[in-house]
C-alpha cells in the first residue's frame, strides 16, 4: 500500500507556455511499476483555459466544482459543471477550462505511453475561446 500525503505534493501554477490565464495544478498521483495513469487536479480562474492538446491514452475529466467548457477540435463547445464526468479518446484533439464568468475545478486522470500523457499543441485563440 502507497500513501501520497498532501504536504509531499506542491501546488503548481499552470505554465504560460501551455495555459491561457491563471491555473493551479495539484499533483494527486504519478505512474509507478504497476499503474501508469497519472491524475491531478487543475483550477481554473474565470477565463482561464488549457491549450489545445491530446492524449495518447485518451483522459478522464471529472469536474468537481464550478462551470467550465470544453472543446473537441472541429465540434461544438460543452458546458461543463461539477458532477460531469468527460472521456476524450486517445488523439483527440481538445481544450477544456473555466467559463468567463466562473472558476471550474476537475481532476484529471491519464494513462502514460511511451513515458508521455499529452501531447501539447498550439493556445486557443480569444476568438475559439468566446465562440
Amino acid at each position: 500500500m502507497q500513501i501520497s500525503h498532501l504536504q509531499d505534493r506542491d501546488t503548481v501554477v499552470g505554465r504560460a507556455d501551455l495555459f491561457t490565464g491563471h491555473a493551479l495544478i495539484d499533483p494527486l498521483f504519478d505512474g509507478n511499476d504497476v499503474r501508469q495513469t497519472t491524475g491531478g487536479e487543475v483550477t481554473f480562474a474565470p477565463g482561464a483555459r488549457s491549450n489545445w492538446h491530446t492524449h495518447p491514452a485518451g483522459q478522464t475529466l471529472v469536474v468537481t466544482d464550478g462551470r467550465g467548457w470544453i472543446q473537441e477540435e472541429g465540434g461544438e463547445k460543452h458546458v461543463i459543471r461539477a458532477g460531469d464526468v468527460i472521456w476524450t479518446p486517445p488523439g483527440v484533439k481538445h481544450w477544456h477550462g473555466a467559463m468567463a464568468t466562473h472558476s471550474m475545478t476537475h481532476i484529471a486522470i491519464q494513462k502514460q505511453v511511451d513515458g508521455s500523457a499529452v501531447e501539447w499543441l498550439e493556445p486557443v485563440s480569444d476568438e475559439e475561446y468566446r465562440h
